[in-house]
This record gives structure tokens, C-alpha cells and sequence, in this order.
């Protein structure tokens, strides 16, 4: 389980990317990059890390399903993610 500092940290980077995603995308547009770099570093998109849903993981990530490898495997096992059963052959 990931500490709550971490989530909420990703949560507010999520926030200011939000904010400032119309007037970045102006300043790019233009050309302006002084203007950028007086933007919030937080407020680029490239520093925003996936992380899991339920537990916070930020590495194996599964995009699709928005959690991590490890909580797809359980949920998948458990059946809780429609359409997903483990393979045999």
C-alpha cells in the first residue's frame, strides 16, 4: 500500500495539469517558452506517474484496467473483472 502522501501528491499534480492545460497549450501554440518555464513545474503533464486505483502501486500499471498487475491478478481470480478468467491449456 502506497503512503497517502503519495496519492494525494499524484492527486494535486493531476489538479494543476487540469488548470493549466488550456494555457499551456496557448503558450506552445505561440511559441512563448519564457512563458512556459513561469508555469508551476507540477503543472506538466509529463511529471504525472499512473498509479493503482486501490492500492496506490506505481509500477505495473495496467492501463486498461486502472490498477496494478498485482490487484488485476487477485480481482481476476476472484472474478470481479468481467470477461477475464485465467488461462489454461
Amino acid at each position: 500500500m502506497a503512503k497517502e502522501s503519495m496519492k494525494a501528491r499524484e492527486v494535486k499534480r493531476q489538479e494543476l495539469v487540469d488548470k493549466y492545460a488550456e494555457k499551456r497549450a496557448a503558450l506552445k501554440a505561440a511559441g512563448d517558452y519564457e512563458a512556459l518555464q513561469k508555469l508551476p513545474k507540477n503543472a506538466s503533464p509529463v511529471r504525472l506517474h499512473n498509479r493503482c486505483k486501490l492500492t496506490g502501486r506505481p509500477k505495473g500499471y495496467m492501463r486498461q484496467f486502472g490498477v496494478s498487475r498485482v490487484m488485476f491478478r487477485e480481482m481476476a481470480n476472484n472474478g470481479l473483472i468481467p470477461g477475464v478468467k485465467k488461462a489454461s491449456w
